[in-house]
């Protein structure tokens, strides 16, 4: 069989701008720098997080970037998240990791989003310990049956954080009075105002007390009233999971939404319409540096948990959120909004 000229020098075009591209895009972050913006505070397991992943991640990227941290708190992560989605360039010198409560928030509440989570390119997750709901141990309550009587004050940043959701969740479901101030920056702040007595009670990671304070848990300088993840965490297995609590089937479907975020930990993204060589690499470099052995050292040195999820995996969990029932979804607006 014959081949025309003209047939074979297309072929040959062909091949050679895929294999220019393929050697752009191992070429691109030669050079250059890496910016990972981390949607709260210094200091926290999000912020630790990002700045060990720096620390080892340049080494799996090919030219080996720069890789310097932004923190961009504010808004409950809404500020960041946004920021990602809208402004920060799309060419993958800058990535992020967010709050694992901003896909959930976009479909139960949207107030200050100006994002869709489906669109995001997500690379990867650290997947954390359990959300839980604890209080001081000067606060004189033992289980969440004694707040539907007894007032606590909770410290969040915003209306996008686990600090403000799940409190009013568990306002809103199981009718207790928990009064939430928000405005706060970090958690980190949230954990000195409890020292301070000026809130006595908080929603957050297991994960963050374990690298911050694991001396309250073995103490037991708070008290850990209940848990949110798929099953009860071994460090706190008398805190029961917010779902065995619910007494109907349609409060624990709910409560699944609500609580659906925790699956993906603290997740790392990439802006939507990012060139589709740049996200593979990224996705590549993520999946590396989470399974290198001086990365895992490191994350142990600080008490981070590290059960990585793939890129895929994450993406998978985030459609499933905005992909909800909408009876399911409207029921849990209801709970979110019912104690404004």
């Amino acid at each position: 069989m014959r081949v025309s000229t003209a047939a074979t020098a297309a072929a040959c075009l062909a091949l050679s701008a895929i294999a220019h591209g393929a050697a752009s895009a191992q070429d691109f972050y030669a050079g250059k720098t890496l910016t990972i913006v981390t949607s709260t505070g210094e200091g926290g397991t999000y912020d630790f997080s990002a700045r060990t992943l720096a620390r080892h991640m340049n080494k799996h990227l090919p030219g080996n970037p720069t890789i310097i941290i932004q923190n961009m708190p504010g808004g409950g992560h809404m500020l960041a998240t946004n920021h990602m989605y809208n402004v920060a360039p799309k060419d993958g010198t800058v990535i992020a990791t967010i709050n694992q409560s901003v896909p959930t928030h976009q479909v139960l509440d949207g107030r200050g989003v100006r994002y869709d989570a489906a669109k995001f390119n997500w690379l990867g997750a650290l997947i954390d310990r359990n959300q839980t709901f604890a209080v001081w141990h000067t606060a004189g309550v033992k289980s969440l049956h004694e707040l539907k009587t007894k007032e606590v004050i909770a410290g969040a940043t915003g209306e996008g954080s686990s600090g403000f959701r799940y409190p009013t969740a568990i306002n809103n479901v199981f009718g207790t009075k928990i009064k939430i101030i928000k405005g706060y920056k970090s958690t980190d702040e949230v954990r000195v105002a409890l020292q301070r007595g000026e809130v006595n009670a908080q929603a957050t990671s297991l994960g963050s007390y374990v690298t911050e304070n694991p001396e309250w848990i073995k103490d037991k300088t708070v008290v850990f009233l209940l848990q949110i993840g798929s099953k009860r965490d071994p460090l706190i297995p008398d805190a029961p999971l917010w779902t065995e609590l619910a007494e109907t089937d349609e409060d624990r479907a709910v409560l699944n939404l609500i609580g659906g975020a925790i699956n993906i930990g603290r997740p790392f993204l990439a802006p939507p319409d990012l060139p589709a060589e740049r996200v593979a690499l990224l996705r590549k470099a993520f999946d590396a540096t989470v399974r290198d052995p001086a990365f895992t050292a490191d994350a142990d040195k600080q008490r981070l948990t590290v059960i990585p999820l793939t890129g895929d995996e994450v993406a998978k969990i985030v459609q499933a959120t905005v992909n909800a029932s909408p009876s399911v979804i409207e029921r849990a607006k209801k709970v979110m909004g019912a104690g404004e």
